[in-house]
Parts: structure tokens; C-alpha cells; sequence
């Protein structure tokens, strides 16, 4: 067989479907976020960041910056192994301590990411109860189902924040099963909402785990940065609360909080956990910084806030089709994967704005989008740019307005 032609035979069709990816070579600029520098074809391009999950802007705050570099300058670069023989430092046991207390958990443990975070919990738990069944919200991301898919126990995907079927394939468990709900709170690509009290009430009836991921909630929402879970004032109804430390918190890491009893017995029986380096201190430090610095400054979210209504207003004075949510994520389904990457290409190389195509299979098929993500960063005249150039490109593509 010849293994190279075979798999650009894959790529090709990629390239066909419009689903192949090009990374975009971005110089960030310290402070001057969401601006950049594209370098494509040995030029330099000036442009301006509507895509990124730094959602606070907060991979460029000063006390982030100088948190991370004093303790380069006082640990070193690295970590210098795995928690379990010599990576762990005074910083990650902070780092864990702080993020407990984010939650009203009693501990915390780190991972470098949020992918390992939720596919090496997820896994560890499900395999680790005798006889036990996940519940999988339909819209669950890719980490959770690895996860829950390695964990080798019997899985149940309900269909997306629907309760009512959730509720009817836990009637039709055995009740004395063990049982681990696994759902997200904020939804990334429709950014909708998980409905989190109504499936703790019924993980309290079934006597079920409930697994909540955070990711794009955390930093964002609730009076502290709690995530939503904080907002709804519902956290201590939850057993695991998971998140990342590489979104709103502007560095990179996952995490979970819980009882001491369950962060230990992860930490004791996680591969991902026990053989994988540690996160470096330097970024331990810049996210205890983060999460301290959210915890009590509500200037940034209200910020956000202002700027995604203001983003959903000119959008809707342009007459630009938007998915309708209640978060910080304005998703614009564009149904077609080709013309959703040209709209893209078109945007960086004639108007300087970036935003990625999100094609399958992160979205279904059809409803490939632009995913806008707002940040406190973005200016006033930065909106009516990027608008200003969509509404050209609906024009020049004849597609459907949204109706007033």
C-alpha cells in the first residue's frame, strides 16, 4: 500500500469539501490586543482578532505579565517532571488551593490542559465504578466523549438540554448502578446554556455524579469568575466542576475541583495525570494571577457584556443573521463549508479580520459558521468595521438577511 498517497488522497478531499485547515501566522502584540500581525508570503499585514478565546484579554494584563515573569526569573523555565517525582511546586499546590476556593470545592488538581483534564477524569472515573453508566449530553465537547468512550463503562447520550429524555433513560437504569452525568454549562459553537439546576435535581433523584464542564464559563460569569454555575448560585449542588485555565484566564492548563476524596483518588489513578509534566511554574503563577485578579474585578465582564450587545445591535440594524443565545459567543451560521472559508479568507485579506471558519467536525454539516467572539478589548470602531465588512459580503454573496 502506499501509505503517502492514500493519505493525501484524504487531504485532497479536505481541500474539496472546503474543510482544510490553514493556520493563520499571527504575531499577538503584548498590550494592544485584539490587534496583530499576520505574516503570510513574506509580508507583514496588520490585523484585528475576532476569533479568540482569550475572551478577557487577560493573556496581556500586567499583573498576568509580571507574575509569569517573576517566576521565571525565580524557578526557571520548566517544571522539571512529573508532579509525582519532581515537578510539583509551592505554585501548582496555590494554584489548586485557589481554584478550590473559585468553586467552594475542598480541592483542586491541575492538568495541562483542558482536553486532558476532562478525557483523563472522565475516563479514570468511569472505569474506575464498577457497573457504571455515563450520561452524555448530545452536545457534549470531543474531550468529554474521548473520555467517556476510554472509560469503557456503558454510555447514554441524551439529546442536548433536553431534560425530559434525560429523565427517561435514567428510568430505564438500574437504579442501583452507578450513574455520572456529564454536561457543559456554556455551549461553545451555539453558545447556549446547559440547564444545570434542572439535571442536579435529577442527579439528586437518581442518586448520579454530576460532571459539569466550565470551560467557557469560567472568568466570564458569576460575581467572582466562578462560571455560571456561580451565577446560578448552584456550584455546591455540583461533584465535579471542571474548566481551563487557557481561555478567560488568557494562560493554558485544565482543571477540576471536588471533594478531597475524589481530586485524590483522580490524582492517585489518572495516567493522563501521573505521567505527564507538570505546567510550568511560570504559568501557574500567571494563572493564580488571572483567577485572583477576576475574582475581584467585575470590570472586565461588564465590559464584555457591553460589547456583545453592542456587536448583536449592528448586527441586527445590518441585517446579519446571528444565533440567538445568552452568552459572550455570537455564532453566524453561514449552512456551507466552501463559502464559509472564503467568507473568512476574503475578511483577513482585504479587511484585516480574522475570524477561523468553524466547518464539521466541530459543527454538523450545514451549519458551518463564523464563530465571533467579542472581547472588552475590541472598540466601538472595531464593530463597525468588522459589520461594515460583512454587510459587504452579504451583499456580494446574495445571502439571506435576517428579518427585522
Amino acid at each position: 500500500m502506499d501509505y503517502n498517497a492514500y493519505f493525501a488522497g484524504k487531504l485532497e478531499s479536505l481541500r474539496q469539501e472546503g474543510r482544510y485547515r490553514v493556520f493563520a501566522r499571527l504575531e499577538r502584540h503584548a498590550g494592544d490586543f485584539p490587534k496583530a500581525t499576520r505574516h503570510v508570503d513574506g509580508k507583514r499585514q496588520e490585523i484585528t482578532v475576532w476569533c479568540s478565546n482569550d475572551y478577557l484579554g487577560m493573556g496581556q494584563n500586567p499583573k498576568v505579565k509580571l507574575a509569569m515573569h517573576a517566576a521565571i526569573d525565580a524557578c526557571g523555565a520548566g517544571a522539571g517532571g512529573t508532579r509525582n517525582i519532581s515537578g510539583t511546586s509551592y505554585l501548582h499546590d496555590e494554584l489548586e488551593q485557589e481554584l478550590a476556593g473559585l468553586h467552594g470545592k475542598e480541592a483542586g488538581l491541575l492538568f495541562n490542559s483542558g482536553y486532558m483534564s476532562n478525557w483523563t477524569t472522565l475516563s479514570t472515573l468511569a472505569s474506575g465504578l464498577p457497573g457504571c453508566v455515563v450520561f452524555s449530553d448530545a452536545g457534549n465537547h470531543a474531550s468529554m466523549i474521548e473520555g467517556i468512550r476510554h472509560g469503557k463503562s456503558e454510555r447514554v447520550i441524551f439529546k442536548h438540554n433536553d431534560v425530559a429524555d434525560l429523565r427517561a433513560k435514567l428510568e430505564a437504569c438500574d437504579p442501583a448502578r452507578p450513574k455520572i452525568i456529564a454536561f457543559e454549562s456554556v455551549y461553545s459553537m451555539d453558545g447556549d446554556f446547559g440547564p444545570i439546576a434542572a439535571i442536579c435535581d435529577l442527579a439528586d433523584e437518581f442518586g448520579a455524579m454530576t460532571y459539569l464542564d466550565e470551560v467557557h464559563g469560567v472568568g466570564l460569569y458569576g460575581a467572582h469568575g466562578g462560571g455560571l454555575s456561580e451565577e446560578l448560585g448552584l456550584a455546591h449542588r455540583l461533584t465535579i466542576i471542571e474548566g481551563t485555565l487557557a481561555k478567560a484566564f488568557g494562560v493554558v492548563g485544565g482543571y477540576i475541583t471536588g471533594s478531597a476524596t475524589i481530586c485524590d483518588y483522580v490524582r492517585s489513578h489518572a495516567s493522563g495525570f501521573i505521567f505527564s509534566s507538570a505546567l510550568p511554574p511560570a504559568v501557574a503563577a500567571g494563572a493564580l494571577a488571572s483567577i485572583r485578579h477576576l475574582r475581584q474585578s467585575n470590570s472586565e465582564r461588564r465590559l464584555l457584556k457591553d460589547r456583545v450587545a453592542s456587536l448583536r445591535a449592528a448586527l441586527d440594524k445590518a441585517g446579519i443573521p446571528h444565533m440567538a443565545n445568552p452568552s459572550h459567543i455570537v455564532p453566524i451560521v453561514v449552512g456551507d463549508a466552501a463559502k464559509c472559508k472564503w467568507i473568512s479568507d476574503y475578511l483577513l485579506d482585504h479587511h484585516g479580520i480574522y475570524i477561523q471558519p468553524i466547518n464539521y467536525p466541530t459543527v454538523p454539516r450545514g451549519t458551518e459558521r463564523l464563530r465571533i467572539t467579542p472581547t472588552p478589548c475590541h472598540s466601538e470602531q472595531d464593530i463597525n468595521t468588522l459589520v461594515s465588512a460583512l454587510n459587504e459580503l452579504w451583499k456580494q454573496c446574495a445571502l439571506a438577511r435576517a428579518v427585522a
